[in-house]
């Protein structure tokens, strides 16, 4: 079940959120709706997968209050950690370590055929945060297997994240107040995390699509940059757009997730980006990963190892592919030589920067968007190199340049800036009028999106499949 349909929202969403107002005053209550209907959202989809979640927290629930007890507390952090990469190695690399393994010895064991629980990337790294804060002592053991089993399926934040740390949320488990003003603005920003999705993603995703399925002949610079600018903006806008929808949501019931997007393409390096980029991976990684290696204590060398390591991780994590492989390692190269001072942007002027950026960016997402590694160079290539032009390919370009694709193009670059926002916070605290007319515009948004929602083909979300 996906955030932008008709089914979550004229029945999912107003059954679990009628449900969760009438258990309002028992805590207790309400987290059991919450929990019931999370399961219920993901088995819809998952129904088998929905009992592989369920056993990895409660291993991971077991495992953390063997910790918090005192015993056993290396093997029980080895066996939490252990069973949650595990499982997502066994059902998420087995097929590519095999294919890559076929490869590289030119035999032909055969290819197992492991069908990928939606959102086991996320789950899994909760789970695992989860225990390794108990061990470190960043957060409380839960006493409740229920508990820890609603931190981890809460379904605004399940199937695509953000990646929340148990202690965010450990808190309002227990006790919460949702106010009026909480289920306003929460539903606000869902209503305007849809309209990123829905209008400006998925409308980009339908040219970056045709072009990522051209022929080489039928590719020419303006149309290798089209395609890449326009998924440049796709993964933004379906991302973002389902972190505002999962914090949107969090918040009318209460729950408070951080912030997974702070403009990544205002960024004025690419150290940078990835301070404001899908924010919950980097610092997972960074806390769990990087520090344990030694982060940046045992030398340059030693930092641009762990960089390149992390970063390496980083790809592999979106998925079971060399493109993915080579799109974390192209990042990590890029971070090195910023900083060993190769690259110094702090030094350039400020334009220079941020088209920089933006260009190392939309270069690093054709390899991640491209079906293999040979399409991702024939169109990087085609980006710097093919400037040729005949009367075909401008036709060509002018159908994939839709007056729908412009306009696309042009409200993704105003709305991945953040003048609209500051606009809208200046103008609501001087003129409180101003806020009804931004609520208005959310349900008009939500209307239009509704409207297009009926007659559209496209709709998934693109990190459903990590």
């Amino acid at each position: 079940m996906v955030f932008s349909s008709p089914t979550f929202i004229f029945l999912f969403f107003p059954a679990v959120f009628l449900t969760c107002l009438l258990t309002r005053r028992s805590v207790k209550w309400s987290n059991a709706v919450l929990l019931i209907f999370s399961l219920l959202f993901y088995a819809w989809g998952e129904p088998v997968y929905v009992l592989l979640m369920a056993f990895t927290t409660l291993v991971c629930y077991i495992c953390a209050r063997m910790i918090a007890k005192g015993k056993n507390v290396r093997l029980s952090t080895a066996v939490a950690v252990i069973w949650g990469i595990g499982t997502l190695v066994a059902f998420k690399y087995t097929g590519f370590l095999v294919q890559s393994f076929n490869s590289l010895t030119s035999l032909a064991v055969p290819v197992p055929q492991i069908a990928l629980p939606v959102g086991i990337s996320f789950f899994t790294f909760q789970a695992i945060s989860y225990v390794l804060d108990v061990k470190r002592g960043d957060a409380e053991a839960a006493a409740s297997y229920a508990d820890v089993l609603l931190y981890i399926s809460l379904f605004p934040q399940l199937i695509a994240g953000p990646i929340v740390r148990y202690s965010d949320v450990a808190a309002e488990i227990k006790q919460r107040t949702v106010t009026t003003e909480d289920i306003a603005a929460g539903l606000r920003r869902f209503c305007f995390g849809m309209g990123k999705k829905v209008l400006i993603a998925n409308t980009l995703a339908y040219t970056a699509d045709k072009v990522f399925a051209l022929d080489s002949a039928a590719i020419n610079a303006p149309i290798a940059w089209l395609g890449a600018v326009c998924y440049l903006m796709q993964i933004y806008f379906d991302f973002s757009g389902y972190s505002d929808m999962a914090i949107g949501l969090g918040r009318a019931f209460g729950f408070t997730f951080r912030e997974n997007f702070m403009y990544p393409y205002c960024a004025a390096s690419m150290q940078d980006f990835w301070r404001k980029w899908h924010i919950s991976l980097s610092t997972w990684f960074k806390e769990y990963v990087y520090i344990p290696l030694g982060g940046n204590r045992r030398g340059k060398l030693r930092t641009g190892l762990n960089k390149l390591i992390v970063f390496l991780l980083t790809g592999l994590w979106h998925g079971a592919s060399w493109n993915f492989a080579v799109w974390g390692l192209y990042h990590g190269a890029f971070l090195m030589a910023e900083s060993y001072g190769v690259l110094k942007p702090n030094r350039w002027p400020k334009a220079l920067r941020h088209i920089y950026t933006v260009i190392a960016v939309t270069v690093g997402f054709v390899i991640f968007r491209a079906e293999t590694l040979g399409q991702a160079w024939l169109i990087i290539s085609k980006m710097f190199t093919g400037w040729t032009f005949d009367a075909a390919l401008g036709a060509q370009l002018s159908l994939l340049l839709s007056p729908l694709c412009s306009a696309a193009l042009i409200a993704s670059v105003f709305a991945c800036m953040p003048y609209a926002s500051s606009i809208a916070s200046r103008y609501t605290v001087n003129r409180p009028r101003f806020g009804y007319a931004v609520y208005l515009a959310a349900f008009a948004l939500l209307i239009v999106c509704i409207a297009c929602l009926s007659t559209a083909s496209y709709n998934p979300f693109i990190y459903f499949r990590f």
